[in-house]
């Protein structure tokens, strides 16, 4: 274990028993739910006159300028994570659950890792959740990073996904544990007394299908999650059920690089096959890993729209040297109907991290209002694609506000055009292969 990861660790367990407990949160009647992404605790951060000693996410590279909550340079200290809940307890917002999308440890070098510091830091923030939301009911994600090695998580059971498993009994029942025991994925009915119908979470281990995991390499269908969850959306369908898709990495093309899927091409077109073959059923989907804030429109075969995805912009604030643009930390809310679970609204807070840092206060605020900044009606496949549509209007004063909402308020001058604008409409509206290269080209030729 390196020493000074293992030293960190031991004085946030000592912080993590003085962390407060929020009051009782009773369910509400508004449909509301939380969703929080990428936390990336590192415990070395630390503010000191060497800055390439802040903290070891930076990699030897100076700290920019860190403050008691952290610098664009480093993944998140507790004391930016513990903010983050603070102000969403201190909000009295009524929810009837929280989704967290995975990804608790921090980047770094996989020597400066181990089994044993991922399991607690993973423990140490699923503890944290539970201070600050005793009663709440949290449906959580596995990401890339909760795993040693980062990215190579396995098909079957392991020594990660059972003591993971351990931590979240409190939120999940034996069924869905005995699942997440042997692949890390797992669904549950969610049932509300203020809801006609219960809903069903999915949580996938999208980190099966993502690039860099040498596990699954030519493996058809890692840890049978393709066949289990056809199942399970088939018996929904069946029951008239409506579900919520979670998990870390998205499905789709990465925003920021042309021609890239975030997880393998074969298993990229796989997922879109099954969630057009379901999408009746499937009332929006989450995701989070690229730190950064999208929204995607599922197309059928007649380019119409019929699925909602979101990808959640991170709490840490980490970028690496060569990035010229980061995020501001971010959480949300979103607000659902009672009926039939279509989303219809959305709440982007954040905290501007220059200025918590100069101010030494956390002052979380709401950067914007989905329906109201752009104009639409609700969050539904219809209305996200009408947005889409107004985006790719050249000059588009909307797709720029987009895009700065996209890094979280990061840097207003930060201007995104031509290819990197390409990059952004193609990656919202078209999913699968054929659809998105028929897009970049004609983008390319058009532009």
């Amino acid at each position: 274990m390196e020493p000074r990861l293992a030293l960190a660790l031991a004085l946030l367990c000592s912080a993590l028993q003085a962390a407060p407990a929020g009051p009782q949160r009773a369910r509400s009647a508004l449909g509301q739910f939380w969703h929080v992404s990428d936390l990336h605790l590192d415990p070395t951060y630390h503010i000191t006159p060497d800055r390439t000693k802040v903290c070891s996410s930076s990699k030897g590279v100076n700290a920019s300028n860190p403050g008691p909550f952290g610098d664009f340079l480093c993944d998140s200290p507790y004391q930016l994570i513990l903010s983050a809940f603070e102000f969403m307890n201190d909000s009295k917002e009524q929810v009837s659950f929280m989704i967290w999308t995975g990804d608790s440890p921090p980047h770094v070098h996989v020597k400066e890792l181990s089994t044993e510091l991922v399991i607690s830091i993973i423990g140490n923030l699923s503890s944290t959740i539970r201070n600050f939301f005793p009663d709440l009911q949290v449906f959580p994600a596995l990401g890339n990073h909760d795993y040693w090695p980062q990215d190579q998580l396995p098909v079957t059971t392991s020594e990660v996904y059972n003591a993971v498993a351990d931590f979240w009994k409190p939120w999940l029942n034996d069924e869905a544990i005995s699942t997440f025991r042997k692949g890390g994925f797992y669904t549950q009915l969610f049932e509300s007394s203020n809801s006609y119908q219960p809903l069903r979470i999915i949580s996938l281990n999208t980190n099966l299908y993502y690039s860099p995991n040498k596990v699954t390499v030519n493996i058809t269908d890692p840890a049978n999650q393709f066949a289990w969850l056809e199942e399970i959306l088939e018996t929904s369908s069946q029951k008239k059920e409506k579900v919520y898709i979670i998990g870390h990495v998205p499905v789709g093309y990465l925003p920021y690089a042309r021609n890239t899927t975030a997880i393998r091409e074969y298993y990229n077109e796989r997922l879109v096959k099954i969630f057009r073959k379901y999408s009746s059923v499937i009332a929006g989907q989450f995701f989070g890993h690229t730190h950064r804030d999208s929204i995607m429109v599922l197309l059928d075969e007649e380019e119409k729209p019929v699925n909602s995805l979101f990808v959640a912009p991170a709490v840490t604030p980490v970028k690496s040297v060569l990035q010229t643009e980061s995020n501001n930390p971010g959480v949300r809310l979103y607000q659902y109907d009672l009926f039939d679970y279509s989303l219809q609204d959305l709440w982007q807070f954040y905290l501007d991290l220059r200025d918590a840092n100069k101010k030494n206060e956390s002052n979380w605020k709401l950067e914007y209002i989905l329906t109201k900044t752009y104009g639409i009606e609700d969050l539904k496949p219809e209305s996200l694609y009408e947005m889409a549509k107004q985006l790719s209007v050249p000059n588009s004063t909307l797709f720029e506000q987009y895009y700065s909402n996209y890094i979280v308020s990061y840097d207003k001058t930060i201007r995104c055009e031509e290819g990197c604008k390409t990059c952004q409409i193609c990656a919202i509206q078209y999913l699968d292969y054929s659809s998105y290269t028929d897009c970049i080209n004609h983008e390319a030729v058009w532009r």
